[in-house]
């Protein structure tokens, strides 16, 4: 397995459109499943000069934070794999309930082991912006994410329960220097 986060641009373009394009379908066929990361989904992929430009915050609005998204590339089968998002700061909302990062595999490549990957990899480029206590949380009926965390030596502070109702796991992961 040979992944690699990179951002949007020209040259993946077409990985990153199938991507998204499966992902929504199956989320249109399944309307419980996670949009995690949201930032993927916030803009219309079909102008993609628009979409690969306003993928990241760098100057937040009321009650977002700075952060970067990136795609994962199996480069192996030149496909991209997920996407993830890194919020360089916390907020109140993202402190109870989203934490530093956020990612997805699209689903025809759910439980093969990417996600454990692509958060280390993450957990890489929190380490280049100076976040060495990283939270990540997930949906306690999330099973397959909640395993991805621990794996990458996530700690389990607490529950809460989010404003949907529903239970997140709060995690925490040292990054070392």
């Amino acid at each position: 397995m040979s992944l690699k986060l990179i951002k949007a641009s020209q040259e993946y373009q077409k990985q990153i459109v199938e991507m998204l394009e499966e992902w929504i379908d199956y989320n249109r066929e399944h309307p419980e499943a996670n949009t995690s990361p949201w930032s993927i989904f916030k803009n219309d992929y079909h102008d993609f000069e628009y979409y690969k430009n306003h993928l990241d915050v760098e100057v937040p609005t009321e009650g977002l934070v700075p952060d970067s998204t990136y795609f994962c590339l199996d480069e192996e089968r030149n496909i991209m794999v997920g996407a993830i998002n890194i919020r360089h700061e916390l907020n109140d909302y993202l402190l109870n309930y989203g934490g530093h990062i956020g990612d997805g595999i699209r689903p025809g490549e759910r439980r093969k082991g990417y996600a454990t990957k692509m958060i280390a990899l993450g957990l890489e480029e929190c380490k280049k912006l100076g976040i060495h206590k990283v939270l990540i949380t997930c949906d306690k009926t999330n099973i397959g994410s909640a395993k991805s965390i621990i794996k990458n030596g996530g700690i389990l502070e607490n529950e809460v329960v989010n404003p949907d109702g529903n239970v997140q796991q709060r995690y925490w992961i040292e990054v070392s220097i």
